[in-house]
């Protein structure tokens, strides 16, 4: 490899790498990948260049010497290193369509276990016409990006698809007449694009859920303040009722910011749990504690049947919160004159019996006993098809109950990041007319 090549492909990883450090996750790929593009291509160029000098050379029945077979060789084992080792899918084609290089994520994305999928035509591997038609441009000397690509097998996949022209650099005329700048070939990049689109649908469905949760009460502000203004603070009844309102509907804004700011401080790591051994039915306690006033206003009882003495391995502060939003939660929803009742179940014991049988021991292996805290009430129940969703953010079952009841809609989805932050998780179940159970999990107590 010439000293000019080895330089411009050290530029382009320098480049690659001052491009890591932009702000913007989506402009990062982009450029990334197009310097990326313009490295491959220049390998597959220079690995094509001196395959044809080796080839002319052995025509003439002059043997290549010592330094140039060495040379071949060591930039075909970096080709061959570079495209294994990608995690985009890489496919090289000639000007015939049929596929003279590819890798292990090219195979992936064409679902081919079997064989190769060298000297397969195009056609043969998809029926995608833009895949078809971005690398048919490529041949006639037109670069192409941000070709949309979605497969539809197990799971929804999209990628961004990126081709360039390869040309000869001899001079040599392409096959039927074509000039010294015809495309001897194309060289495609898969760029997995599922998560960001993912991230991006999260993202605007998020600052649709919150704009419009905050403008139902901001809405509710501007309207009696501005009956107070026409006139009505001079009533003395009334203007008291109104600023009621309005504080309630300032407390629901101020709550819904800070859950908002709460699950986004957990979503990005920045919550410390500090787990350690505490004693599970005083903080159960605590938490009825809280809440007796509006359990009493609702008519709901609360029953602790934890025993003195239980122990889990957990953040008692982060606990307690889980908890409160379980038990707010079951007061809320639940039937006039109803229960909630928090049970714990010890993962220890459950272990110890197991492992008093040898030959059942290595089938639970996989799934680890794990302490559970349990919350039950004696409400009207959820229907099934909403219990998939029911951790997500502002995923209601009933939207206006929920926010007549002063709900942000972010509870659940904080006990189930503050339990997955402690190796725990949370699940429920549920029965029409029987009720709710949610299921804290947490790690057993450490030793």
């Amino acid at each position: 490899m010439s000293k000019r090549n080895v330089y411009l492909v050290v530029a382009c990883v320098i480049s690659l790498a001052v491009v890591l450090l932009l702000p913007s996750v989506t402009a990062r790929a982009a450029v990334a990948v197009l310097l990326f593009l313009v490295a491959m291509a220049m390998l597959v160029r220079m690995f094509l260049n001196k395959t044809e000098a080796l080839q002319a050379t052995r025509v003439s029945s002059n043997p290549p010497d010592e330094e140039s077979s060495q040379e071949i060789f060591a930039l075909g084992k970096l080709f061959e290193a570079t495209m294994s080792g990608m995690r985009e899918g890489l496919l090289v084609v000639d000007k015939d369509m049929r596929v003279v290089a590819s890798n292990k994520a090219a195979h992936r994305l064409f679902n081919f276990s079997q064989g190769k999928l060298n000297s397969q035509r195009l056609t043969e591997l998809t029926r995608n016409p833009a895949v078809y038609s971005a690398f048919l441009d490529a041949l006639k000397g037109t670069e192409r990006s941000g070709v949309k690509v979605e497969t539809h097998g197990p799971e929804r996949l999209v990628f961004d698809l990126r081709v360039v022209p390869l040309s000869s650099a001899n001079g040599r005329t392409g096959a039927g007449g074509r000039g010294t700048n015809a495309a001897q070939g194309a060289l495609g990049v898969f760029i997995d694009i599922t998560r960001i689109e993912r991230l991006e649908h999260v993202r605007q469905e998020f600052l649709s859920n919150v704009s419009h949760e905050l403008r139902t009460p901001l809405t509710a502000i501007l309207a009696f303040i501005e009956t107070l203004e026409a006139g009505a603070i001079d009533e003395k009844e009334a203007s008291h009722r109104f600023l009621s309102i309005i504080r309630r509907n300032a407390t629901r804004m101020h709550d819904l910011i800070d859950d908002i700011l709460e699950l986004s401080a957990i979503e990005a790591g920045n919550v410390q749990v500090r787990a350690e051994q505490v004693e599970l039915s005083p903080i159960v306690t605590d938490v009825i504690a809280s809440l007796a006033s509006k359990a009493a206003a609702e008519g709901i009882v609360l029953r602790n049947t934890i025993a003195p003495g239980a122990v889990v391995f957990a953040d008692a502060r982060r606990l307690e919160q889980m908890l409160t939003n379980l038990v707010e939660n079951g007061i809320k929803f639940n039937r006039p004159a109803g229960q909630v009742t928090i049970k714990f179940e010890s993962g220890a014991r459950q272990g110890e019996g197991r492992r008093r049988d040898p030959e059942t021991e290595a089938s639970h292996s996989e799934a680890p006993e794990r302490d559970k805290i349990i919350v039950e009430d004696t409400g009207e129940g959820i229907p099934a098809q909403h219990l998939e969703r029911l951790f997500e953010r502002f995923y209601r079952v009933d939207r206006a109950r929920s926010r007549d009841m002063g709900g942000t809609g972010l509870g659940l989805a904080i006990v189930k990041h503050l339990a997955r932050a402690h190796g725990g998780e949370v699940s429920v179940r549920s029965e029409l007319g029987k009720g709710s159970t949610f299921t804290i999990e947490l790690p057993l107590v450490q030793e």
